[in-house]
């Protein structure tokens, strides 16, 4: 083999072998970029315990079918107290409640979307004209048409438990 061919193969197997270490950094560096910082803080903000869980809220919304908070607007309050409400009210059992009490079917309470807890509602129905004054300690209902969830003691009190559900009218008392 000559001077010049062989001189030829080095700088081949040189390009080559430079081409080879470039596709290597360049495979290396789109690994890097696939690892990056964002797809880990996802993992570590990913709830471990049930006590984190249920400190984290937000996180469990996403598995829950309805929300767990609901942000206090004033003005919900004020707009409440002035006008009354008419849909289909629907009674329901729970074991916790959205406020953290334990659910009791024998205490006078309901679930409403937006009052803030501790309101207090008349639920009149309005084709008997009966009513029962409940207190609102959860949130629902999560079916559309429906303006009200009451405890199947409040459902007694209306006669409303064979049927299920009621057209009433909502109003606040407190």
């Amino acid at each position: 083999m000559s001077c010049i061919a062989s001189a030829e193969t080095a700088r081949i197997s040189l390009a080559t072998s430079s081409r080879l270490l470039l596709a290597i950094i360049g495979a290396a560096s789109l690994a890097a970029c696939a690892q990056s910082p964002a797809g880990r803080q996802r993992a570590d903000l990913a709830p471990t315990t049930r006590q984190t869980a249920i400190e984290r809220p937000h996180r469990v919304a996403a598995l829950h079918p309805r929300p767990i908070y609901r942000p206090h607007r004033s003005h919900d309050v004020a707009s409440a107290k002035q006008t009354s409400s008419h849909g289909v009210a629907s009674f329901y059992s729970d074991t916790e409640t959205a406020s953290g009490e334990k659910f009791d079917k024998n205490e006078l309470t309901a679930a409403h979307p937006t009052l803030p807890f501790g309101t207090r509602l008349r639920v009149t129905d309005v084709s008997s004209g009966r009513f029962v004054t409940v207190r609102v300690n959860d949130r629902g209902p999560f079916v559309r048409g429906r303006v009200v969830d009451i405890s199947p003691s409040a459902a007694e009190a209306l006669g409303m438990v064979d049927k299920g559900l009621a057209n009433v009218r909502l109003d606040v008392v407190q």
